[in-house]
């Protein structure tokens, strides 16, 4: 049975689990060993729709020491005005060079197509997709990087019955389905949203469509999301989200304040936001998703027949020979959070706002900067994102208390100022000379100390030390 020693074992080599080892190397001699089930790369990329495309900008994503992208402003479309955002085939791409990249640096061994079977006294062990053998690994730490692992459509079992001579389709095969005469999406979320806009730049009549949408969504209004040149808007979102947490009363409350200044959207303005998972959208896409007329709400669909549609309350009649889209995959389901750093155990969840990779790059320079795991938790209190926005505060309090903790230290400080996975690098330099972000910094230093109490409050929390 072959065996290895190493400092690190991280399970995952995909968006948590990269840019973490990526950031680890940079800043400390660290030996690693990543174990992914398959061969490559990548993570749930690999398996991703073909007309998705990230929902942040390309600048903010992927490992820290390498670009995506060329820092490009679309110029037509659905993000025009705003910075590129990568297709799937160039997210994998990039970490595939990412992972050269640490191969080559002789510290990192990469055991695709192997699966983690668990730990005893002499070790973790890893086992071969392909040929059955087990690898022993004796390692310092064990990173659990697929503790954020994506519901993704292609693989997902659909939460309805469905008859055998339905027309039926997850969305890596709607391109397959133009041909059918209409169209009925499943689900609420961004996924169904791509699904709608793919059909409409089609040319697919919105008539054609229908749209089952359990609940309505709040989102993030692309301006608002966008760094480098453009940070501007970021920061003043920074600042009104400082801002309301320290007046909400609840997360609703939270919700319909950042509504009220445009930072959150909802695609139908007269339907109350029950979800916020961190989506964002542009508004050439809210105005095309609001062309769909025939949406079908607050009900779920519990099987579908080449007849008709059982909801909770009745059924509706399917168009013959349409296609049904199956969008309802949860993409980061919730899971009740567990801390960061526990004993020879890392845990790589969300300790930023929405950006995977820039959470497991936080995570892995707060790791090579600090000694006690007491303080790297203070540093990186994990956030829990249950999707439903009356759990909101819960989420909202740890995300600033990190925020506010890293921002404070002066090693992890400087590190997050100019990681380009950070979307605010770079502003602070700029404030100066620009008054919107100028304006902004400053309420955030002026209403950062309320938003915490009144968020603890809200939240039941104990006071920080």
């Amino acid at each position: 049975m072959p065996e290895i020693d190493t400092d690190y074992l991280v399970v995952g080599a995909g968006a948590s689990g990269l840019p973490f080892v990526d950031t680890l190397v940079s800043l400390t001699d660290a030996r690693v060993v990543i174990v992914d089930r398959e061969a490559r790369p990548g993570g749930h990329w690999l398996h991703a729709y073909p007309f998705v495309r990230l929902h942040q900008p390309s600048a903010n994503y992927g490992v820290a020491s390498r670009p995506l992208g060329t820092d490009r402003i679309d110029t037509d479309g659905p993000n025009a005005g705003f910075y590129e955002r990568a297709s799937a085939p160039e997210i994998v791409e990039h970490f595939g060079a990412a992972l050269d990249d640490l191969v080559a640096s002789g510290r990192v061994t990469f055991l695709g197509s192997h699966e983690y079977r668990g730990a005893d006294a002499d070790g973790h062990h890893v086992q071969s997709l392909e040929t059955g053998e087990t690898t022993t690994i004796r390692a310092r730490r064990l990173v659990d990087a697929t503790f954020t692992a994506a519901d993704i459509p292609s693989r997902h079992t659909p939460p309805m019955a469905v008859d055998d001579d339905v027309r039926f389709a997850s969305p890596n095969a709607l391109p397959d389905h133009v041909d059918a005469p209409a169209f009925t999406i499943l689900g609420a979320g961004k996924t169904a949203m791509d699904s709608c806009v793919w059909l409409l730049e089609q040319g697919i009549d919105p008539g054609r469509i229908r749209w089952v949408k359990p609940r309505e969504a709040w989102l993030f209004e692309r301006s608002f999301v966008q760094p480098l040149d453009q940070v501007a808007g970021y920061m003043q979102m920074q600042a009104h989200w400082v801002s309301a947490s320290a007046r909400s009363t609840d997360g609703r409350d939270f919700a319909r304040r950042l509504g009220d200044v445009g930072v959150l959207v909802r695609v139908d303005e007269d339907v109350e936001g029950e979800v916020f998972r961190g989506a964002i959208i542009s508004q050439y896409e809210l105005d095309r998703l609001r062309t769909i007329e025939n949406v079908v709400r607050g009900r779920r669909v519990h099987r579908i027949t080449s007849t008709h549609l059982v909801l909770d309350d009745g059924e509706i009649s399917a168009v013959p020979g349409e296609v049904h889209v199956d969008c309802t995959a949860h993409g980061v389901p919730y899971a009740p959070t567990r801390p960061t750093f526990a004993e020879d155990r890392i845990t790589i969840g969300y300790v930023t706002l929405g950006i995977v990779p820039w959470s497991a790059a936080t995570v892995a320079a707060v790791e090579a900067i600090h000694v006690s795991d007491d303080e790297k938790n203070r540093l990186t209190p994990a956030m829990c994102w249950t999707g439903s926005t009356a759990d909101v505060i819960g989420m909202l309090h740890a995300g600033m208390s990190g925020l506010s903790a890293r921002a404070a230290d002066p090693a992890v400080g400087a590190w997050n100022e100019t990681c380009r996975l950070n979307p605010a690098a770079g502003a602070m330099a700029k404030a100066g000379s620009d008054t919107a972000i100028g304006d902004a910094l400053t309420t955030i230093i002026t209403e950062i100390g309320p938003a915490l109490e009144n968020l603890q409050r809200l939240a039941g929390q104990p006071a920080s030390s």
